[in-house]
């Protein structure tokens, strides 16, 4: 497998540590996506948002993760038409909130080969940034590096930005 390239997007969030990237296994690819999310906790409680990004990969069998917060349930896995990969992302954010409750990242959107678009279920709340460039002609989205806040006492936030990766 070639070095990957490394999509990102400007809008993600700064708090948290990078966690380790995983990686479809070798041959394979992402062709889908699930996220866990924390709903609405009420006014005076914190939320967190989005906790984690799982990547299906096209071998029907495996996935991949990279830190994945303690909050929340994942919801329902979303897929391309078949023979379609991952190529490009996009996060839904909500910006710092200074002294109130900071949740970060919200929900997460995909775009696959074909131009179809899938949508992560996340929250409603913040804005979404801009896509991410697309992977180069023949490679396509093969792993996945998140940021996450580890949880704490006070505002947690969740996970804050994600980086994914194009292999040939």
């Amino acid at each position: 497998r070639d070095e990957p390239g490394v999509l990102t997007v400007t809008n993600g969030g700064q708090w948290g540590h990078w966690g380790n990237a995983q990686f479809c296994p070798p041959g394979s690819f992402a062709n889908g996506l699930q996220l866990k999310v924390q709903p609405h906790q009420g006014f005076f409680r914190d939320d967190t948002g989005l906790n984690g990004v799982r990547l299906i990969c096209d071998t029907r069998t495996d996935t991949v993760t990279s830190s994945v917060g303690p909050f929340g349930f994942w919801g329902r896995s979303e897929v391309c038409p078949p023979g379609q990969h991952l190529v490009s992302f996009r996060l839904r954010v909500e910006a710092s909130q200074g002294l109130w409750d900071d949740p970060a990242a919200t929900d997460m959107a995909v775009m696959c080969s074909g131009d179809s678009v899938l949508e992560g279920g996340g929250l409603a709340r913040g804005d979404w940034g801009y896509w991410s460039q697309s992977c180069a002609m023949a490679c396509r989205i093969c792993g996945i590096r998140s940021r996450l806040e580890p949880s704490n006492s006070g505002d947690n936030s969740g996970l804050n930005d994600v980086k994914l990766y194009c292999c040939t």
